[in-house]
């Protein structure tokens, strides 16, 4: 492949099916830049926390915000969540997911939309999925390894109430695209997921 050359992976699938730690993966085999769009929706959360309208929070942006506390607490997700289905938050945040995606030398982009609406184009679609039983499991496990006093029934009531809000909202609305590959993570383990998305984008590579 040309190093200038856009080649576009676009990931897609629910909170902790694992599209980010296989987007990460696939983003280092292939030397592609990697972005976590659900880091912008999560800096705009936490920047609404704050006291920040989320609107103005998504317009104003900057790299930076992008490391900016703890945008990995389930209080910022739920706050990103929100900001997501707000129509003006997500035309905001278009164009930056755009550019990027189209850059020379490839990039990989995990997400809620990256496929149906980021990049329609994309050269290669994975659709990242899992029970919401396993997902939250793997969620509570994160949480509590980091310190969180938390429940699993807690963990999972959030994830139910955030695959509906990305389900339903009416732009942009969490979905497979028409010719992503679906990767049902539930009963794989991180190395052969990973394996079997490599053999996916592999098999697209001009």
């Amino acid at each position: 492949m040309s190093s200038t050359a856009p080649f576009t992976v676009a990931i897609d699938g629910p909170a902790a099916s694992g599209k980010g730690t296989i987007g990460r993966a696939v983003a280092e085999e292939f030397g592609f830049a990697h972005l976590d769009t659900g880091l912008l929706y999560r800096a705009v959360g936490f920047q609404v926390l704050r006291g920040q309208d989320p609107i103005q929070a998504a317009q104003t942006l900057k790299a930076e915000d992008l490391e900016a506390g703890d945008l990995r607490t389930a209080e910022v997700a739920q706050a990103a969540s929100k900001a997501a289905a707000i129509p003006e938050v997500r035309t905001a945040l278009l164009d930056f997911q755009r550019a990027f995606a189209r850059r020379a030398g490839g990039a990989v982009l995990d997400g809620r939309d990256i496929g149906t609406v980021i990049v329609p184009q994309a050269e290669a679609k994975l659709y990242v999925t899992a029970s919401a039983e396993v997902r939250a499991r793997r969620r509570y496990t994160e949480l509590v390894g980091r310190g969180d006093e938390t429940t699993y029934d807690t963990v999972l009531a959030d994830v139910l109430t955030r695959d509906a809000r990305d389900a339903e909202r009416a732009t942009a609305p969490m979905k497979p695209a028409d010719d992503a590959v679906l990767l049902d993570t539930s009963d794989l383990d991180i190395d052969t997921a990973v394996a079997r998305a490599l053999d996916v984008v592999r098999a697209r590579l001009p």
